[in-house]
């Protein structure tokens, strides 16, 4: 029996909206998981995260498994009780972090020696486990382990690591007990045959969901524009398509045309707290002095809680004051920012003016404000 139903409404070109069904409720598609890497997005509440309703949220494995542990999180009663979020959970397998974070690493067949960036204790990481952790946290989805190669590996190199990923996408996929739906991973880096043999191998072992993985690490734009809108076609049709930690609103955009329904990234929690926010007419620097004595809201058009209660110079001061507040109201604004933008392309799917809208978005967001 299927842990989660996904159901295709409307079509316009390779784009798709529709409703992807998990036993915590149903989540319109295309649509953006905030990042809750240890279990809270970064500067909310689980209140102001609620109000946001985002439908979902991404945690990650190697995060969690470091500290708390999953065995306090399974002792409190699972993920979804641990942090009082009732909505369901997607679970990043940690391979990204064990390859990405710095940590010494050995790797080899039957999985991943690191230390902790926290300590520098010593641990080992494998498919069976990381499906394991993932699992004793109750999530709905959990991703396949994968290995990340870097960008500037050979042909031969990232070859040799898409076929390390996709062995430990068989494992993966072997070790589950059913509690969630598992995801297997794209690799292939940038080259589009060994992109193409990657779907037909994951494809091929039976996951609920695909997932593209390795890009956004380093390569030029353009050419992570192309692999996506070469890959993304390429997966099945009657399953989620998962764009992995990739996330401005082009890349959104460029994303949904070619088919992809499912987006993380970290870059509207962590841009806030740097003070950079999204506006439709284009991204600005809130610490920048032009706005010392703007009575404007971030943006006009928007009715988020920080666009309805400060202004532009108000929340100028409170970053430049270093106060936490900053942070949380940008935080509340640049998610929502999102939200709306995947609500917008949702309904331009719908109505089939996604070109259109697409154009629209771009043109408005390239304008300074």
């Amino acid at each position: 029996m299927a842990l989660i139903d996904f159901r295709i409404d409307a079509r316009d070109g390779e784009a798709r909206a529709g409703a992807l069904r998990t036993k915590r409720g149903d989540i319109p598609f295309p649509f953006f998981m905030p990042v809750g890497t240890v279990g809270a997005v970064k500067a909310l509440t689980i209140d102001q995260l609620r109000a946001l309703d985002p439908g979902i949220i991404l945690c990650n494995t190697y995060h969690l498994m470091l500290r708390p542990g999953v065995e306090l999180v399974e002792t409190m009663g699972g993920l979804h009780r641990f942090m009082s979020w009732d909505g369901p959970i997607l679970t990043d397998s940690g391979g990204y972090q064990v390859f990405s974070l710095g940590a010494i690493r050995k790797i080899r067949e039957e999985g991943v020696e690191f230390r902790s960036h926290l300590d520098g204790s010593a641990h080992f990481l494998t498919p069976e486990r990381s499906i394991e952790i993932q699992e004793r946290l109750g999530v709905e989805i959990a991703m396949a382990f994968d290995e990340c190669p870097a960008p500037d590996q050979t042909k031969g190199e990232i070859e040799r690591s898409m076929e390390m990923t996709h062995r430990w996408a068989r494992r993966s996929l072997d070790a589950s007990r059913g509690v969630s739906a598992i995801f297997g991973i794209v690799q292939g880096g940038t080259h589009p045959d060994l992109r193409k043999r990657s779907v037909e191998a994951i494809a091929a072992m039976g996951f609920e969901g695909l997932a593209i993985g390795g890009l956004s690490v380093g390569e030029p734009k353009e050419l992570m524009h192309e692999v996506v809108s070469r890959t993304a076609p390429l997966l099945p049709d009657d399953k989620p398509r998962y764009l992995m930690g990739v996330g401005t609103p082009e890349d959104i955009l460029v994303a949904v045309e070619a088919g992809v329904t499912m987006f993380d990234c970290v870059m509207p929690t962590r841009n806030a707290r740097n003070g950079t926010l999204f506006t439709r007419r284009g991204k600005i620097s809130i610490r920048n002095a032009r706005y010392r004595a703007d009575a404007d809201p971030i943006d006009l058009d928007c009715g988020c809680l920080a666009c309805r209660s400060v202004s532009r110079a108000y929340l100028r001061h409170l970053h430049v004051s270093g106060e936490i507040a900053a942070s949380v109201y940008g935080t509340i604004h640049n998610l929502q920012f999102y939200l709306d933008l995947m609500g917008g392309i949702r309904q331009s799917i719908m109505e089939g003016r996604f070109r259109a809208f697409r154009e629209t978005v771009m043109s408005e967001m390239s304008e300074q404000c």
